[in-house]
């Protein structure tokens, strides 16, 4: 009998000797390929540092922007928002605990980010003249900058990571996870971890490393049960807290929670900052604003949770108000980026945004410096405490940082990490050790509790006992739990190396969810709203408690804490006066005895007892955009292989353009992906050939490769004219697209732009409109104001007319169209008498920035009792600019106006006139108002 020296299939991994680790070298190392990783490793090796960026999963596609992003919620673009004021209103929103230097960076650096991005190929939103079109969501300061088509942002990025001249520099290992960071001599010296798909033990000796691994998003158990059903990305499991943990480093803010507002039943953004733009807005179920807050933070979630927990739930995102253009957009925004499986989830529900408002419900808890205020401690520099370490991204503790700030102090730690050169000393052989340790331990016991059921358990206990309202007493028994959780984590097992990826990810939400635990009942008051609601610790102390609280593991493996005041601040902020002075060691934190429920001498006491909780419906798959449109058959063909390939020797124009013209469709429109990703000279031109291709997939996939390369490719000759021709081919997404690209890149002009508002498609004839304002044709714009057949063209026109400069001088003017204040002021007038109330109420919005003379003054006064809320909303606001003594008795009649739109377009037109003592005393009724918005926007004005 022969015996088989193949192991059985189903046979476990084993055990790799300690001694067999790969060994990798660099300058600097970057733990993380997502949103701060990739540009933590850009500038790092831009500044001529080696380095080694690890991931466990793909760059290509991991971390939050995997499946891009909607919008940037805090830019500071200059002649919008001021830097101190975001620092100031980052301040309010973090009820005062922050460090103004860190976010001071986000504020006067995100701009210059902006403009790196974009010249990567990044797209922000921009207005007709070119430039960006920030929006104010909060209800003070404009900060939201929305990205239409930044589905394609990870995309851009890992586009860089492969420039030849990044090649050389960047080393990416995919499929490694660490799981330890080395120290040595009092400093970060490298890192240990393993294959997630060979098991092999890695170590790397650096000279610096970035921390860079995102959130802790598997916190909390969603409301699904669904352990990967999470509101962050379900891969981050908090992998950095706990390796800054055991590094030494000092985390902060731990026990201030992220908490979100989400989609009922699929753990999503609700997309406020997307649908609020555009009119959309959060109420209950009576239809009422109710959100008090002027910021999104633990104050407006404490706000809706009461609502949600209410006779006034539930609580939803109402947008069935908004017309069918707006809808229309919304969906191509939300259905395509971040969570493009949302379509789908509405569709299988028979839900309609146009005949369904969307149920909002709240989030799992998680740790979050992005958008909350919990996560390793760094300076204004992306330093940790522990000397060479750096933290960026969601991970570090800068309150509110979101994207923007997640590049910004990914770019501040690689140019700082830069400074040194790989550690030459031999790797600390214990951490090794113990790192080997906390891997393999599950191969020992392959018929181990499966990791899943012990992640339930542990995810359960923290939705029982540390999720608020919180309690000394509910947080106490979190951490027995937690301790016994050690002997179960330790019994768990895995046969696999994927497993062992999911078992050391366990270790890490343990670790987190002991942190959170503990400061939770460290910090003996309730701030941040519902971030940090202590039911036994009702209000907010800032006698003791004007502190950030950071954690540390002491050198016994206790975790002690420390209370640090808030340093004083760059920019003053009322309210708050923090002035700085001497930490206070409080030492560990230990449980309160609540073994028993009462003494055993007094009978018991009858208490109310809490609801159960709810079943949600599980959550859809997401579906590959790649796998979805390309046939598995068409795939697997020879060419495709082929490109498949070539796409990673970064091909010049000459190599794709066999592809380009080869007599299968699927070839060439693969063939254009491939020109998109690698982006050799000469791109531009050639997606203007493919406009005129004869296949609409390959039409239609050259189209949105021009929108989204549009910010990189240089405005030549041969790119005007291949545009300008594709405005005669028959395919109105080609002519459309031709029309967008045009303008942006200022290659056309008013003779160019004004044939297509002719054009037999609408959506053709809104870009020419938005390319006549881009050169401020007024008197082309004019013309067709009160002649197109759309009601969508005509409210465009009306906004058109309001953004273009009379004054200035245009291409149309030199044609004899002579643009001048009273054709634009002419053409709103005739669009007041349009039969389509949108169109009315949009020439009505258009008067509030050209004008309202006196004639038009009446009018608008007239309009505030038309039947269409639209059109009394837009007179509201055309009244902004007009005389005063006509303009605030009708818009102090306004404030009482059944609709809640037309009541806040009248207090923010009585906002123009407050220097009016008959306007302030309008406003002061307003501030009893029953809508939120209403009531805040008087507030401010007064």
């Amino acid at each position: 009998m022969t015996t088989s020296v193949n192991p059985p299939a189903d046979a476990p991994l084993t055990v790799p000797s300690l001694s067999d680790a790969e060994e990798l070298t660099c300058d600097v190392l970057v733990i993380g390929g997502g949103t701060a990783g990739t540009m933590a490793a850009l500038t790092a090796a831009e500044h001529g540092a080696n380095v080694l960026l690890l991931e466990k999963a793909h760059v290509r596609h991991s971390g939050a922007l995997a499946m891009g992003m909607d919008g940037v919620n805090n830019a500071v673009i200059p002649g919008r928002a001021e830097p101190d004021d975001y620092v100031a209103e980052i301040t309010r929103a973090n009820d005062g605990i922050v460090d103004q230097s860190t976010v001071r960076q986000t504020a006067t650096r995100g701009f210059d980010m902006v403009q790196r991005l974009e010249s990567y190929g990044v797209k922000f939103e921009k207005d007709e003249h070119g430039d960006y079109s920030v929006r104010q969501v909060h209800r003070s300061g404009s900060y939201v900058l929305p990205m239409p088509e930044g589905k394609d942002v990870k995309k851009v990025l890992y586009r860089q990571l492969r420039r030849r001249e990044m090649r050389e520099r960047i080393r990416i290992e995919n499929r490694v996870m660490p799981v330890r960071v080395l120290t040595a001599e009092g400093r970060a010296v490298g890192a240990a971890g393993f294959n997630t798909r060979t098991g092999q033990f890695v170590q790397v000796r650096a000279g610096a490393v970035i921390l860079a691994t995102g959130a802790c998003g598997r916190l909390g158990l969603p409301a699904s049960g669904y352990l990967y059903g999470t509101y962050e990305n379900p891969t981050n499991a908090g992998d950095g807290y706990a390796m800054a943990y055991h590094a030494g480093a000092e985390l902060t803010g731990i026990e201030c929670f992220q908490i979100n507002p989400l989609i009922k039943d699929y753990n999503g953004p609700a997309c406020a900052y997307v649908a609020n733009p555009f009119g959309g807005y959060q109420v209950n179920r009576h239809g009422e604003r109710f959100v008090d807050s002027d910021y999104w933070s633990g104050q407006m979630m404490a706000e809706f949770a009461a609502e949600v927990a209410s006779d006034r739930g539930p609580v939803y995102l109402k947008l069935s108000h908004l017309p069918e253009e707006s809808v229309s957009a919304l969906e191509t925004i939300l259905h395509s980026t971040e969570r493009p499986t949302r379509g789908t989830f509405h569709s299988g529900r028979g839900h309609d945004y146009r005949t369904h408002d969307i149920e909002m419900h709240i989030s799992e808890i998680g740790l979050c410096g992005g958008h909350s205020a919990s996560g390793v401690r760094v300076d204004d520099h992306a330093r940790t405490t522990v000397p060479r370490l750096y933290a960026a991204g969601d991970l570090a503790c800068v309150p509110h940082n979101y994207m923007i700030g997640a590049f910004v102090f990914g770019d501040l730690a690689g140019a700082d990490a830069s400074r040194y050169q790989a550690y030459a000393g031999e790797l600390p052989t214990e951490q090794l050790r113990e790192a080997h340790e906390l891997i393999y331990r599950p191969l020992r016991n392959p018929d181990g509790p499966p990791q899943p059921q012990v992640e339930y358990k542990l995810r359960r206990f923290v939705n029982d006992y540390v999720a608020p309202p919180k309690s000394g007493a509910r947080l106490s028994l979190a951490l027995e739990a937690f301790e016994r959780m050690h002997t179960d984590i330790a019994e768990m097992g895995a046969r696999t190396a994927h497993e062992l990826m999911r078992c050391a990810e366990v270790t890490f939400i343990r670790d987190c969810a002991e942190m959170a635990a503990r400061s939770s009942l460290a910090r003996t008051e309730s701030r941040w709203g519902l971030y940090h609601e202590r039911l036994d610790h009702p209000r907010r102390d800032d006698a003791s408690w004007f502190h950030h609280l950071d954690l540390h593991k002491s050198p016994s493996g206790a975790m002690e804490f420390t209370a640090r005041p808030v340093a004083p601040y760059l920019v003053p902020v009322d309210g708050f006066d923090p002035v700085g002075g001497a930490s206070r060691a409080l030492g560990e934190v230990h449980a309160e005895d609540v073994a028993m429920a009462g003494s055993r001498d007094v009978a018991p006491v009858a208490s109310p007892v809490g609801a159960a909780a709810g079943v949600a419906e599980p959550e859809r798959t997401p579906v590959s955009p790649a796998s979805a449109s390309v046939p598995s058959g068409e795939r697997s063909s020879a060419r495709l292989l082929e490109l498949v390939a070539l796409a990673e020797e970064e091909p010049e124009l000459a190599a794709l353009q066999p592809y380009l013209t080869d007599t299968a469709p699927a070839v060439r429109r693969e063939a254009v992906a491939v020109l998109t990703e690698t982006l050799p000279p000469g791109t531009g031109t050639a997606l203007a050939s493919a406009l005129r291709d004869t296949a609409a997939e390959v039409r239609a996939a050259a189209a949105a490769s021009l929108r989204e390369l549009v910010e990189t490719l240089p405005a030549e000759p041969d790119l005007r004219d291949g545009l300008a021709a594709a405005l005669a081919e028959p395919d109105p997404v080609v002519r459309a697209a031709a029309l967008d690209v045009l303008r942006a890149l200022r290659l056309g002009d008013a003779a160019l732009f004004a044939g297509s508002l002719s054009d037999s498609d609408i959506a053709v004839r809104i870009e020419a409109v938005r390319a006549l304002v881009s050169v401020d044709a007024a008197g082309e714009l004019a013309r067709a104001a009160g002649t197109d057949p759309s009601r969508e063209v005509r409210v465009a026109l009306a906004k058109g007319l309001a953004t273009v400069s009379a004054e200035r001088p245009a291409d149309d003017a030199q044609a004899g169209g002579g643009p001048t204040a009273g054709a634009i002021e002419a053409a709103l007038t005739g669009l007041l008498d349009d039969p389509d109330a949108l169109v009315r109420a949009a020439a009505y919005g258009a008067l509030g920035t050209t004008g309202c003379p006196a004639p038009l003054t009446a009018r608008a006064v007239t309009a505030l009792s038309e039947p269409a809320w639209q059109v009394r909303a837009g007179a509201a606001t055309a009244l902004s600019v007009a005389d005063p003594d006509v303009a605030v008795p009708a818009l102090a009649k306004a404030l009482a106006d059944p609709n809640a739109d037309v009541r806040k377009a009248a207090v923010l037109a009585l906002t123009r006139h407050r220097s009016t003592e008959e306007a302030r005393a309008a406003l002061a009724t307003a501030t009893t108002d029953s809508d939120a918005d209403v009531r805040a926007y008087a507030g401010r004005a007064l």
